[in-house]
């Protein structure tokens, strides 16, 4: 063999090695920050690229689930936290994780920006918030029509003889959406008056659902009429040419807010910062304006087919979260004695 292409292999050789320890080093420096979150699986691509785009030293590794699931395995890891950062779950749950002294309080660097209606008021706050969702009733107009059954347009409406086992919600244990209709009903009518007209409802119920999503999927296909559910996935079911109508009940609407903290006892502190405070960009925000009607960056979001042009001012006025929050466990057993025996059966 030639000396000059002997060399030449060497210095290849060297090269190579070169490149491969530069790449390990480069795999091995990177950040894998776990982050719980319930945003809907449509989105979760979204963000992670956008988010290590900015930053990619850092790796996202979603833990996904509904709401409840997700807030009830926090609690369960309370004293020995697995979670870096908690991501697009019910503000109404990031306070309870906060009365429970979980997250760490920290000002985003984009905090300014938001919309400060839509974040913890607290300083620094333990959450920021996102994006806004709020109850929408999808009503199969077709299937409606076939029963002969009229148009709601209240929730009193709902309790009529008129909708018996034609109607689907979702669980409030395991979703957000259903949650936040419980407590706002409770915070609408009072609690007397809230839970009487639960009792009602339940008359009429078919089945409660453990997603939020499902009920409206249900009714775009007919399966049920009427299904309570939020204006995102109402939107993308009519969207798709289903024949479903919005219907958004007069006495007001229940909403929570989809809001990211970082958990307590985190050992990438500096990579949550950086995720948290990448959702609070510009950026972010027309990543969940694709989604959402209402988001925390004022100016960003879009008009929304089906979605109605005063659509915040439906929303109930007197949504207190940390309220939802401290009296969750007491809401949710009163209402799994009255109502779990439509509980849908988990798979």
């Amino acid at each position: 063999m030639k000396p000059h292409f002997l060399r030449l292999l060497q210095k290849t050789a060297i090269i190579t090695t070169l490149a491969l320890v530069a790449g390990t080093a480069l795999a091995q420096a990177k950040t894998e920050l776990l982050v719980y979150t319930a945003i809907e699986s449509d989105a979760m691509k979204a963000y992670k690229d956008g988010f290590e785009k900015a930053h990619p030293d850092v790796d996202i590794r979603w833990v996904r689930d509904s709401t409840g699931v997700i807030t009830a395995k926090l609690l369960a890891e309370k004293n020995n936290p697995q979670a870096d950062v908690v991501l697009g779950v019910a503000a109404s749950s990031l306070a309870l994780l906060s009365q429970e002294g979980m997250l760490v309080p920290y000002a985003p660097a984009g905090l300014k920006d938001l919309n400060p209606a839509f974040s913890d008021k607290a300083r620094p706050p333990a959450w920021v918030g996102m994006d806004v969702w709020g109850a929408t009733v999808c009503f199969n107009s077709v299937e409606a029509k076939k029963l002969g059954l009229p148009k709601p347009t209240s929730w009193q409406d709902l309790t009529k003889p008129i909708y018996k086992g034609q109607i689907v919600m979702p669980h409030p244990a395991s979703s957000g959406t259903g949650y936040l209709d419980v407590t706002a009903w409770l915070q609408l009518f009072g609690e007397a008056g809230g839970w009487k007209y639960m009792d009602g409802l339940h008359e009429n119920i078919a089945q409660y659902t453990h997603s939020g999503s499902k009920p409206c999927t249900m009714a775009g296909t007919g399966e049920f009429p009427i299904g309570i559910s939020f204006e995102f996935r109402a939107h993308q079911v009519k969207a798709t040419g289903a024949p479903v109508e919005l219907i958004f009940p007069k006495e007001g609407l229940g909403w929570d807010i989809e809001a990211s903290g970082i958990m307590k006892g985190t050992k990438n502190m500096e990579a949550a910062k950086k995720l948290v405070d990448w959702m609070t960009t510009k950026e972010a925000n027309q990543i969940s304006a694709t989604w959402w009607a209402i988001v925390a960056y004022p100016g960003i979001a879009k008009k929304v087919e089906g979605i109605p042009e005063n659509y915040e001012k439906l929303l109930v006025s007197n949504n207190d979260f940390n309220w939802s929050a401290k009296n969750r466990a007491r809401i949710l057993a009163e209402w799994s004695n009255r109502y779990n025996a439509k509980e849908e059966k988990k798979k």
